[in-house]
């Protein structure tokens, strides 16, 4: 790839960035705002071997990617919200089956078909709870077409390396933004491949070695010969109804996704702020620019981003609570991540809200007028 300054779309950065990762297969349904990202995967794909399917729906799309990648092929698909919904029982198969997946959720504004044009963030407790059951999953927010590069590539390699689907949960102003980007040659960034069985030993399925918490993965067709299934199962796939193996294979998928090296978030001058605003994906642009601006008029204003928004930054919130006068959570939503916020401060400090749903996205100068607000009360 190119080393030079490009226009480009943020819809177009997450497929190069998957490209970059490895990416040999897309299948997935048209959604506005995500359906430039099928385009150009079916456009870029056969250049480098891949194989890109345009199936009957979404809830096809997905359950198609998670059959190549168990023979072996990096996959994605993209949606949103709607399509999202759809795709919930796949996804939860593909956590009990641990099987490796990039899913891109572009959102716009619901429920249903909603406002399908203008952006939203209200996909944020969807991306945690749509599936049943005590689901595991990671889902990571940019706010920027060079964030949405890396954080594609960082997607897969966290699905490879923890054998899990990862949501890349982006909006449709970061989706259609067009930005400068300088793309990285090829070998720049580090990507991960899944590992495979060990060549000493009989093959596992879903056995781990002494301490890993991540099974090894043998493709379909590498002359393993084992079980899927999304049913609690035994080491070796099949279904099992011991309620002992159900506890240690529950909590075995919790805590591989437990790792420091997962939780990934930004902060900007929260050493010594006394009011926070906490956001991210395309709301956090406009509260850096006006904890910039602020902070030129001598107000002590930081802004903490979640870029892993799940697992969420706990002992960054927790530690952040316990000594700022406010926390505002500021989302294009009626009050989602404010709840987990919430949570989690355990009454340290107020934990507020700023948001809305109408597709009207929060401005600078609505922040400024926050924290104008909460200074001028004191």
């Amino acid at each position: 790839m190119e080393n030079k300054a490009l226009l480009m779309q943020g819809n177009e950065a997450c497929v190069r960035g998957a490209l970059y990762a490895g990416m040999k297969f897309y299948s997935g349904y048209p959604i506005t705002p995500s359906t430039e990202i099928a385009e150009l995967s079916a456009e870029y794909l056969p250049t480098v071997g891949g194989t890109f399917i345009q199936m009957e729906d979404e809830i096809a799309g997905i359950a198609a990617a998670i059959g190549a990648s168990i023979a072996g092929k990096k996959s994605m698909t993209a949606t949103s919200g709607p399509g999202f919904t759809l795709k919930q029982e796949n996804l939860g198969y593909a956590v009990m089956a641990e099987i490796p997946l990039v899913i891109v959720d572009v959102q716009r504004g619901g429920p249903s078909t909603g406002l399908p044009t203008q952006s939203a963030q209200g996909d944020v407790m969807q991306a945690k709870w749509g599936t049943h059951g005590d689901s595991a999953i990671i889902a990571l927010s940019p706010n920027s077409v060079t964030e949405t590069f890396y954080l594609t590539v960082r997607a897969f390699n966290l699905a490879e390396k923890y054998r899990t689907p990862v949501i890349l949960l982006t909006d449709e102003v970061i989706g259609h933004a067009r930005e400068k980007i300088f793309l990285p040659e090829a070998g720049e960034i580090e990507t991960f491949d899944r590992l495979g069985p060990l060549e000493d030993r009989p093959y596992i399925p879903y056995g781990v070695e002494e301490g890993d918490i991540v099974p090894r993965f043998a493709p379909f067709g590498t002359g393993h010969r084992y079980n899927i299934t999304g049913l609690f199962h035994n080491e070796q796939g099949f279904p099992s109804n011991s309620q002992e193996n159900a506890q240690i294979m529950l909590q075995r998928i919790h805590d591989k996704l437990n790792g420091e090296d997962i939780i990934d978030f930004e902060s900007l001058y929260c050493d010594d702020a006394e009011y926070v605003f906490l956001s991210y994906g395309s709301t956090s642009r406009s509260a850096i620019a006006a904890v910039n601006q602020l902070r030129k008029e001598g107000y002590k204003v930081g802004l903490f981003r979640p870029i892993t928004i799940w697992p969420s930054p706990e002992k960054q919130i927790k530690e952040l609570a316990s000594r700022v006068g406010e926390i505002c959570v500021a989302e294009m939503n009626l009050g989602q991540y404010f709840l987990e916020v919430q949570r989690l401060a355990c009454g340290d400090t107020k934990v507020s809200h700023m948001g809305r749903a109408n597709g009207d996205i929060l401005v600078p100068e609505e922040f400024v007028a926050r924290a104008k607000e909460y200074f001028n009360e004191r």
